[in-house]
């Protein structure tokens, strides 16, 4: 292959360093006016009255708009639960509520964004407090206290696993671990705060430049709450500065095109635009969810399991968002990539005040994997296993049924990815086959050694995962492409028209290896039209690590036939192309049975750290992590996946200590909710990058962007507790928790 395989520049990486890359707050258009919105700033309320007077009579204010000016006042990605903005006046069942402190109120439009901003704060809202719910346990079991009174339960989705015999398994297993676990919410913290700029195109179209990760998603769901055709809307994604999950959802694209639409029908045709500070963004979009599991495994003296059982309870906080999707993946990773045959799972997503939470890196996987490794671990030490032994007695293999009664899709390599992460960290692994399992750790020369007098203790964790590509669970997948190849005797050019957002991760990069290589041009003779609704077709998200899999199979196919037309003489030669992913299926809501995922992604990682005992400091030494991409498109963007992954679930397992106060944020800003820098990453990530071709990935690849995400918070637990003898069931392992683990502060 002539593209593919290589670690070609990123086609926007001049753009970037240089500064001549635009992002949605880079944007401006003459006499442009800007906005600002009014947040709830309260968990729990009924809105009884919106007094308005004193903000539109400032001088330099254009309009302020409510509830009432809502045509179709919800939107929601899964389901339409959301107010777009809680007031009254709007046929919304009970919009007139506000359910987290980040619910919108009102929109200010103004000349000046300080005359907004003043305008905004002069806006009197009389609420009347309703009790407020922030424990997901109670919310889940209360009956009296409904946040959304019309649903008749604080649950909106409870997903059921039904396989084997569980009680009949554990009355003949030989040991029995059970454990509680709680996992922590996390903050995207990505570089770029919410922006855009709205304003009515030369078509006459209501048109938001913003960032998100699905254009079209965003189209359908502003043309719903405004009650517009689609053709009406255009959403328009320039350079995205990061999302991991947290522009998968509305912030300020439903509103802002609000402003501009609503402005536009009182006779006033001016752009609006809105950056939010810091602060404002950690406020007003979701989290990663945190979890309450509850599980006890079960296993013979030999190491091999015999059942599992689950309970899980994700904290939503007021709204659905893509809470459904995210337990889906949660309930199938709660018991981690083995063949266990008898399983009994219960997942619940609950309403509560908290922040509202949805998609963040891995996407369920995260919280399901630190029980399910967390309980493979202690199961080892129980049975005095080594913690790579038991894996390979107990691994999915090709063939092998999953929790919900199916077989992963062909390609598995699991075994072997933690047969070589095992091997780079210094285990010498004697027999990969299942019956014969066998693992021996070794010390590396480089490894620190204990000093029995020294308070800095050393140690080496162990875990695994698996990680969907794709939506799953039934989700319909596909993905357009467009191809137009120009010339004449020769290829002088394919332009690619692709709506998939680059976020960061490269995408346009891969898109443009995937028509090079298809076409058998250089990267050079590509050229790329992308995430504008008017001349893209519809890509999906750029979520659940999908992209890569689904548009190298969309520009795949549209180069392909594009070439045939070519060939054929038609010149300039054009093809659209849909790409469909294989199907999958929906759990069953009795016994979970489905076939849930096209595609997955295998990772397995060992973390060597240095606790010290004394200040309850936890120093990462060496992050080891073995991924199987199926094919590196581009090997460097690859690594960098990996090191970005890595450093991001560090801050997520030792750093990020997001607080919540009766549904009030304490930790509302960077000074007080403490994110890694270059001086805390580990001391040394070693990626290694394997490839086992997915059958129907292109060109044998997988999605990987969350693979290193899954496995990271239990190595880490596994490697304290192998420094210090020390479980912990929770993270971040802040130094104070760490004390308190040690039994060094009360």
């Amino acid at each position: 292959m002539s593209t593919i395989g290589k670690s070609v520049a990123r086609v926007d990486a001049l753009g970037k360093v240089t500064g001549e890359s635009r992002y949605s707050g880079d944007f401006d258009l003459p006499n442009q006016a800007y906005m600002k919105i009014l947040f709830a700033n309260r968990p729990h309320a009924i809105i009884k009255r919106i007094f308005t007077e004193q903000a539109e009579a400032l001088p330099g204010v254009l309009a302020v708009f409510t509830a009432k000016d809502v045509p179709q006042n919800e939107y929601g990605l899964s389901m339409p639960d959301q107010p777009v903005l809680c007031g009254l006046g709007s046929a919304k069942p009970f919009a007139d509520r506000v359910r987290w402190i980040g619910d919108q109120i009102a929109l200010v439009v103004a000349e000046t964004e300080e005359i907004a901003a003043k305008a905004r704060d002069l806006i009197r809202v009389d609420y009347e407090d309703l009790p407020v719910l922030t424990d997901p346990l109670e919310a889940r079991d209360n009956h009296e206290v409904l946040l959304h009174p019309d649903r008749g339960s604080n649950i909106f989705c409870h997903y059921r696993i039904r396989k084997g015999d569980v009680e009949s398994a554990f009355a003949e297993a030989d040991v029995i671990i059970e454990g509680e676990y709680r996992t922590p919410v996390q903050e995207h913290a990505y570089l770029q705060p919410e922006a855009g700029l709205g304003y009515i195109d030369e078509a006459g179209r209501v048109t938001v430049n913003v960032a998100g990760q699905w254009t079209h998603k965003d189209q359908e769901q502003i043309a719903h709450a405004l009650g517009l055709p689609l053709d009406q809307v255009r959403v328009i994604y320039p350079a995205i500065g990061g999302a991991f999950g947290g522009r998968e959802d509305m912030s300020i694209q439903i509103v802002l095109a609000l402003a501009v639409w609503r402005l536009s029908q009182r006779g006033i045709n001016r752009p609006v635009k809105i950056i939010w500070s810091r602060e404002e963004s950690i406020l007003g979009h979701h989290k990663r969810h945190p979890y309450w599991i509850l599980t006890r495994w079960g296993a013979k003296k030999d190491g091999k399991l015999v059942a599992a059982e689950v309970e899980l309870v994700a904290d939503s906080g007021g709204y659905a968002y893509t809470s459904t999707k995210v337990l889906g993946n949660a309930t199938l990773m709660c018991t981690g990539p083995y063949d266990i045959p008898n399983v009994k799972v219960d997942a619940y997503a609950v309403y509560t005040n908290n922040m509202v939470t949805g998609a963040f890196r891995g996407f369920g996987g995260p919280q399901g994997a630190f029980a399910a490794e967390t309980q493979m671990n202690r199961l080892a030490e129980a049975l005095q296993m080594d913690p790579v032994e038991i894996r390979l007695k107990n691994v999915l293999r090709e063939g092998d049924l999953l929790s919900v009664g199916t077989p992963l899709p062909k390609g598995v390599s699991m075994p072997e990815v933690i047969e070589q992460c095992a091997v780079k960290a210094g285990w010498e692994v004697l027999s990969n086959d299942r019956s014969q399992a066998r693992a021996i750790k070794r010390s590396r020369k480089d490894a620190p050694e204990n000093d029995r007098g020294s308070n800095l203790k050393c140690g080496m964790g162990f875990a695994a995962a698996f990680k969907n590509v794709g939506f799953s669970f039934g989700a319909p997948e596909q993905c357009w492409a467009t191809a137009e190849i120009r010339g004449g005797a020769e290829i002088e050019e394919v332009v690619i028209s692709h709506a998939a957002a680059e976020v960061g991760q490269g995408v346009h990069t891969v898109i443009g290896q995937a028509a090079a290589e298809a076409a058998g041009v250089t990267l050079s003779r590509v050229r790329l039209v992308t995430s504008d609704t008017t001349v893209t077709g519809d890509s999906g998200s750029v979520s659940a690590s999908r992209m890569t899999f689904m548009a190298g199979n969309a520009v795949k196919g549209a180069v392909e036939a594009a070439l045939g037309k070519w060939y054929a003489e038609e010149r300039p030669a054009i093809a659209y192309y849909q790409y469909r992913a294989p199907r999958t299926t929906p759990l069953d809501p009795q016994t979970g049975k489905s076939e849930p995922n096209f595609a997955y992604g295998y990772v397995a990682e060992a973390v060597r750290v240095e606790v010290d005992t004394e200040t309850g400091h936890i120093r990462l030494v060496d992050v080891i992590t073995a991924d199987d991409v199926g094919k590196a498109i581009n090997p460097q963007q690859v690594i960098g996946q990996i090191q970005g992954a890595v450093v991001q679930a560090m801050g997520y397992t030792l750093m990020e200590n997001f607080i919540q106060q009766d549904g009030f944020l304490q930790t509302g800003r960077f000074s007080t909710y403490l994110i890694p820098t270059v001086l805390d990453v580990p001391g040394q990530i070693d990626p290694y990058v394997l490839e086992y071709p997915d059958p129907v990935g292109p060109w044998g690849a997988r999605g990987m962007g969350e693979m290193p995400f899954l496995p990271f918070a239990p190595a880490v637990v596994a490697a304290v507790h192998d420094a210090t003898g020390i479980w912990f069931n929770e993270f971040p392992l802040t130094p104070e928790r760490v004390l308190r683990g040690l039994g060094k502060l009360s």
